[in-house]
């Protein structure tokens, strides 16, 4: 059993496949986390905005870690990541990107941006699994993140005031 029952994570990816994969991966290591999904960067937008069908904040938490695809249908990931990264309330959250791409440039611009990790998804589904495992391990079970509980409630907005 790993993670932190508390902690939500912020799954953004368009392939259903992929998720699944993640989903089994989670479900295999007793993930405690709950997992909220959006499937392309307007909607995690909306849900990090509590816009759109996310007006209501119980049903988009604050996420403590989010998981973020560059190439999403609308606005894709690249756009998300720079936009949670100005904003004063969300750039704290960690943001690990996972992709099918590996062009140099993206990889700067994510870093330039202040990513957490930059990983490239393997194709192969048995690496794929290894690769979900390794992020499994390291996030939720060998890396402290800070409890977004702690910093006060703003009931306005559902973020901590930090």
């Amino acid at each position: 059993m790993i993670g932190n029952s508390a902690q939500p994570i912020l799954v953004i990816e368009d392939s259903d496949e992929d998720f699944e994969a993640l989903q089994r991966m989670m479900h295999h290591q007793q993930v405690l986390n709950p997992i909220f999904r959006c499937t392309d960067g307007d909607e995690a937008l909306d849900f990090l905005y509590h816009t759109g069908a996310y007006q209501e904040p119980q049903i988009a938490p604050r996420p403590w870690l989010i998981l973020l695809d560059l190439n999403l249908p609308g606005t894709d990931g690249r756009e998300v990541l720079e936009q949670i990264k100005l904003d004063q309330n969300l750039k704290k959250i960690p943001v690990v990107v996972f992709t099918t791409s590996s062009n140099p440039r993206d990889i700067e611009i994510c870093y330039g941006c202040s990513v957490a990790s930059y990983i490239i998804k393997p194709i192969d589904i048995k690496r794929l699994k290894q690769t979900f495992h390794s992020f499994l391990t390291y996030w939720l079970d060998i890396v402290v993140l800070p409890d977004t509980s702690i910093g006060g409630y703003n009931p306005t907005n559902n973020y901590p005031n930090y």
